[in-house]
């Protein structure tokens, strides 16, 4: 079963990156642009060297972790 987040941007597909979130129609896990973030990147320089995803991908990576992170704290 396929999960689709934040208007379709993010997927969970246990086919795909073993159902981890990535941003859909590529193998880019959310993780990975959470790291670079953590690591100093700007979203620029992810842009940069992730041509295929848009500025809105990234947003929403980050929108999903707060998600997920609110709801691992209040529930």
């Amino acid at each position: 079963m396929i999960e689709r987040w934040l208007g379709g941007r993010i997927i969970v597909d246990p086919e795909i990156c073993h159902g981890k979130p990535c941003i859909a129609g590529t193998r880019i896990m959310v993780t990975n642009i959470l790291s670079q973030l953590a690591g100093g990147y700007s979203i620029e320089q992810i842009l940069e060297g992730y041509p295929e995803l848009t500025y809105e991908d990234v947003m929403a990576a980050i929108q999903g972790a707060n998600s997920e992170t609110a709801l691992r704290v209040s529930g």
